[in-house]
């Protein structure tokens, strides 16, 4: 005895069966609105997965305090890169509250600027660091300050600098709280950081005086 054919099934919103067309046209109505919500959920997935990593990057970056993980000799350095260099590299004499972490001839390729940078920590624990380049100009300077605008000069040491005194920003947004540049034996001076304006000024002299 062959099976009773199955009645179609009453859709409640037509009081009548489907169509084939309508049976269809559903089939893929609710097809279409799966592959919609699993694309959400997806999105919806990833952006968590990208602001766990974003928040472990963000614990992983050090605040605050400037915490170098070496330290190194200026002056002997300073020695050693001098044979490659027309002008004498400052050494800067500094207190037993400063750390020098890096010293070394750079080179800037866009203005094809060759110059001497040493960084520091401050007695504060904070980031100081100096250049000294021959044949700098303005897009190398201001590119040095993070394109910070001056807001002043003052004489010190003989010498007239440029200020850049931006000490309301955060230590965690800019290196250059506080900047100063001048021009010495046709060389541009370049002293800044994100210690204290005092701290600066005091490393600005010792550059000075080893040049002088």
């Amino acid at each position: 005895m062959s099976p009773k054919p199955r009645e179609p099934r009453v859709v409640a919103e037509l009081g009548r069966p489907e169509t084939p067309e309508e049976t269809a046209a559903r089939k893929a109505r609710d097809s279409k609105l799966y592959r919609q919500r699993k694309t959400l959920n997806n999105l919806v997935l990833s952006l968590i997965v990208s602001l766990g990593l974003l928040l472990v990057i963000v614990l992983a970056v050090p605040r605050g305090n400037y915490s170098p993980e070496r330290s190194v000799d200026v002056a002997e350095l300073a020695a050693a890169a001098q044979g490659t260099q027309t002008f004498t590299l400052a050494v800067p004499k500094l207190g037993s509250g400063w750390q020098a972490t890096q010293a070394e001839i750079r080179a800037a390729k866009a203005d094809r600027v060759v110059f001497w940078y040493a960084g520091y920590m401050a007695p504060d624990a904070q980031f100081a660091a100096f250049k000294q380049a021959v044949g700098a100009n303005a897009t190398w300077i201001a590119a040095q300050l993070e394109n910070e605008t001056a807001t002043g000069t003052e004489t010190r040491d003989g010498l007239k600098w440029t200020v850049y005194d931006h000490t309301e920003k955060s230590a965690d947004n800019t290196n250059v709280r506080y900047g100063l540049t001048t021009e010495l034996n046709n060389q541009t001076i370049i002293v800044y950081g994100t210690t204290t304006p005092e701290n600066v000024w005091q490393l600005a002299s010792a550059v000075v005086r080893s040049l002088q």
